[in-house]
């Protein structure tokens, strides 16, 4: 039987069955389906903005002991290691798990203002994780790990998938978006929205993200088809491309692709003069977005505006569309930024600070923007870092090396800020260590399901819902973890 053959029989089959009995009790099972549609939490409009840091940032000299135990972190870096005296202080509202006391990297103005204001949190020593582990537990043969650990491409999977166990490369912000989608009554613009390319995060099964960048939508720029007849001019090359485009988006395409071809490009369209049209109305120099200039000292005119980092370009754009929400009438939306660079090796002492200072400032600016009277939103937009792994503790002669747990900053005005969650973990040499798993990469003692269900929670996914994208969570409890269960407590 051909395949053509085989649908036609399958489509007949298809139409007896509705006129039978058993569609009946089809419909019935549709129906309580239907019923059963998950129901997002919370009212007004929110927002997730995740910052994934490329290359597995060395959070070990982002979050520093400032205490006695400065001496165990200065003896595993080295020469690496930042100057007890330039810490920033960071003053808890309570107190640590281990009681200690810790700082932030000098650069790092802005998160510290945020931290120690109660508008961020330190996530302590998160990673992926099949089931809790210890050292002795990762030292056995057949231990349930991860897949590939240690490496930069699996990992990226692996963290912005809802389960270690399964890299399916869809995220568990795509799979949020699958089930809330419908609650946006917009429904060309899809609810994820990238400002750094293809992600896993942001992939759902049903929803894909919208592809953006810091200079606004990309455009059909290459074919003018504006033109009566494709008219060009005579020029001859521009009007047999719009002859052959304007014939894939017509009505009469016969071959699957075409179609497929011409609703996606079609759907592009709109959604880019949809996006394109809510911007204007909030342009880049308008004096709101002043603080993103201000918090790298560079000059700010309205006419003729400096070029901004990478990051804050990014987040820029993101604090431009969330303005435009109502004219986009999203309620709600997860963005996604990228900052590059994090696998410093040998250039750890010139690029890290760098690279954390773009971090801290940007985000600091972006508060400041949200919080503007005209927006009002800083407690509507939670934002959090993400990256591939943390570094070892441990230096390879050339800077650090690929690691495990890592950890985490969560900013903004619903989170419980003002604490650091989850145990720091020891810093002393791998042999009297009993978080090191042998080569300085620290053993996780919070899973990054853990981390993500607590931020889905604020977003709206409720407990009843949680299983159908974090079905790991029922095994993360138990004294290897220095908090169990699917909410660690730093959103309000």
């Amino acid at each position: 039987m051909s395949t053509l053959h085989r649908r036609e029989f399958l489509h007949r089959a298809l139409k007896t069955t509705a006129a039978s009995a058993a569609f009946g009790s089809m419909l019935g099972k549709l129906e309580l389906a239907q019923a059963a549609t998950p129901q997002l939490l919370g009212g007004g409009y929110r927002a997730l903005v995740c910052i994934y840091l490329h290359g597995g940032n060395d959070c070990f000299n982002m979050v520093v002991p400032r205490d006695a135990r400065y001496s165990d972190y200065s003896a595993r870096r080295g020469g690496l290691a930042v100057p007890q005296a330039q810490l920033l202080a960071l003053n808890p509202s309570v107190a640590p798990l281990d009681g200690g006391q810790y700082g932030l990297h000098p650069v790092m103005t802005g998160a510290q203002q945020m931290f120690n204001s109660g508008r961020a949190a330190v996530v302590a020593n998160v990673g992926p994780l099949v089931r809790p582990m210890t050292k002795p537990t990762y030292q056995q043969p057949g231990a349930m790990l991860p897949p590939q650990l240690f490496s930069h491409s699996d990992q990226t999977v692996v963290w912005q998938s809802p389960r270690a166990d399964d890299p399916s490369r869809t995220g568990w912000g795509g799979r949020l978006a699958d089930i809330f989608a419908a609650s946006n009554p917009n429904q060309v613009l899809s609810m994820n929205v990238s400002l750094d390319g293809d992600n896993v995060f942001q992939s759902g099964v049903q929803v894909a993200p919208y592809f953006m960048s810091s200079q606004g939508v990309e455009q059909v720029s290459f074919i003018q088809t504006g033109a009566p007849n494709c008219a060009d001019g005579g020029q001859g090359w521009n009007r047999r491309r719009c002859l052959a485009f304007n014939g894939l988006m017509g009505q009469q395409q016969t071959h699957p692709f075409e179609r497929a071809y011409a609703g996606k490009t079609l759907r592009t369209l709109e959604t880019s003069e949809q996006v394109s049209a809510a911007l204007a109305t909030v342009p880049a120099n308008d004096v709101m977005f002043r603080p993103f200039w201000d918090a790298f000292g560079l000059a700010w005119n309205p006419s003729s505006l400096v070029e901004l980092p990478r990051l804050a370009a990014q987040l820029l754009m993101i604090a431009r569309m969330i303005r435009a929400r109502g004219t986009l009438t999203m309620n709600r939306q997860l963005f996604y930024a990228g900052l590059g660079g994090f696998d410093t090796h040998n250039s750890q002492l010139a690029d890290h600070p760098d690279l954390l200072r773009q971090l801290s400032q940007a985000v600091k600016a972006f508060y400041d923007v949200l919080d503007h009277a005209s927006m009002g939103l800083g407690s509507s937009v939670t934002t959090f870092t993400a990256s591939e792994f943390g570094r070892t503790l441990s230096i390879n002669g050339d800077g650090t090396d690929h690691g495990w747990g890592g950890h985490h900053l969560v900013f903004g005005g619903a989170v419980n800020g003002q604490r650091i969650y989850g145990r720091m973990p020891s810093l002393l040499a791998s042999a009297s260590n009993p978080d090191d798993a042998g080569w300085g990469q620290v053993i996780p003692t919070l899973s990054a399901d853990q981390y993500a269900a607590t931020l889905a929670r604020w977003y709206g996914l409720s407990d009843a819902d949680r299983a159908t994208i974090f079905p790991n969570l029922q095994y993360m409890a138990g004294a290897p973890l220095s908090i169990g269960g699917p909410n660690l407590g730093f959103m309000a």
